[in-house]
This record gives C-alpha cells, sequence and structure tokens, in this order.
C-alpha cells in the first residue's frame, strides 16, 4: 500500500484500512486540534520523531484492553489496600506529559517522541476537556501517571511513566476501574508491551477495532475535567 500525503489545509484522511505493512497510513498534515479529534474517532494516531514529518498510524492488529479483562496481580493488591499510593485526575497534565516525555524506555534509541509540539497541541486538546491525566502520588510527589483521549465511550491511551515500582500500573489499574464503572467499551493501548499484556490487554485485528470506532461515533463525549469526580486515598 501507497503512504499517503496530507495537506495541512483540508482535514481528511484516507480509510485506516490502505495503511501499509508497518501501520503507516499517511504523512504530513498537523496537530491541530480539529485533526487530531477527526483522526482518533477513524481509529488513527500520530507517532513520529521530533523535526520529522507527522507520521499516521493504524496498526494491524490493535492492542488494546477491554475494562472487563482487567487483570490485577496479587502483588499489587498491598497497593489498593495499604493505600501505599493516592490518586488524582487532571490536576497535572502538562507535568504527565513531560514525565512521560523523559522517562526512559528500555531500547528506545534516538530520544522521545513527546516533542514540543505534541504537548502543546494535548495541553489544547485538555484544556478543552478532551484529553486526561491520571496522577500517581507518594505523599506530595508526583511519582506516576498516564494520559490519554477520551472519546464517546473509548479511552485511547498515550503514555505512562513510574518514578516508584508499580506506580504506573497503580494508576493504569485505578484508570480502568473508573472507566469501567462508566461504561467505557475499550481502552485504546495501540501497541502491544509485555507490561500492558500482563494488565490483560490483548491484540485484535484491525477490522474490529475500526468497527468499534464506527460505533462509537454515535456516543456522547463525557467532555470536561474530571479533576473533582473521583480521588481515593
Amino acid at each position: 500500500m501507497p503512504v499517503f500525503w496530507l495537506s495541512k489545509d483540508h482535514i481528511a484522511f484516507p480509510h485506516p484500512e490502505l495503511a501499509n505493512e508497518d501501520g503507516i497510513l499517511a504523512i504530513g498534515g498537523d496537530l491541530s486540534t480539529d485533526r487530531l479529534l477527526h483522526a482518533y474517532r477513524i481509529g488513527l494516531f500520530p507517532w513520529f520523531n521530533p523535526e520529522d514529518p507527522i507520521l499516521w498510524w493504524s496498526p494491524d492488529p490493535r492492542f488494546v484492553l477491554f475494562p472487563d479483562e482487567l487483570k490485577v496481580s496479587k502483588s499489587m493488591r498491598p497497593y489498593f489496600n495499604q493505600k501505599k499510593f493516592t490518586l488524582s485526575f487532571d490536576t497535572q497534565f502538562e507535568a504527565v506529559m513531560r514525565a512521560c516525555q523523559s522517562q526512559y524506555r528500555p531500547g528506545q534509541v534516538g530520544g522521545t517522541w513527546i516533542s514540543e509540539e505534541m504537548i502543546a497541541a494535548y495541553c489544547q486538546l485538555h484544556e478543552l476537556g478532551f484529553a486526561h491525566s491520571c496522577e500517581v502520588w507518594r505523599g506530595e510527589e508526583l511519582v506516576g501517571g498516564l494520559y490519554g483521549l477520551a472519546l464517546g465511550k473509548v479511552f485511547y491511551g498515550e503514555s505512562m511513566f513510574a518514578r516508584a515500582s508499580n506506580a504506573s500500573k497503580f494508576g493504569f489499574i485505578s484508570l480502568v476501574r473508573y472507566l469501567r464503572d462508566r461504561g467505557y467499551w475499550l481502552i485504546d493501548c495501540q501497541q502491544k508491551t509485555d507490561h500492558l499484556e500482563s494488565l490483560g490487554g490483548r491484540s485484535i485485528p484491525r477490522a474490529e477495532f475500526l468497527e468499534v470506532m464506527q460505533k462509537n461515533v454515535i456516543e456522547p463525549t463525557d467532555q470536561g475535567p474530571w479533576t473533582d469526580r473521583w480521588q481515593v486515598g
């Protein structure tokens, strides 16, 4: 399959099924709010190195987690029972993004893909009530977290970080429980990792993922900050 070049002046994408064997569908365009929201709604996400053209991805298979399939290991239970961490939503969105930006990841070559351009774009989505962060605290120290977009009944996870053992797992498990209780269908994890697989993530065919996207289009989005909705000790 060819890789399509996008115009900055026209917000449109080829069908996600036309992505090449690596999962790349298109190059170019911009990170405007309207384009990003349109991309996520049809099952695409941007992922590219700073200073390079924007790449738009539609991998096959797609790695996801269904909330009812969440796995919580016995080793994680003390973190909840003994309240080793506390949790908040949407109180430190940019700080979470910057922590993800600086997180060391084994095997990562060439630095982070979370550029200043990406931070500015997603902070704007956060201000509009589409992008959300989950923060994990040990006392007053931010030790873990993650961020992503919530559209309809799907949460599109982008990145997570940890500065303390199991802090990112604590945040992710808490987020999945929060979404499950509110009737969300799916957490999009994009690419497979051992970390997410251990929590219940699995690969599904792109066609199945896109079917969910089509159904999700008509679902209302719970737009706005989650700050005061749920905080636990």
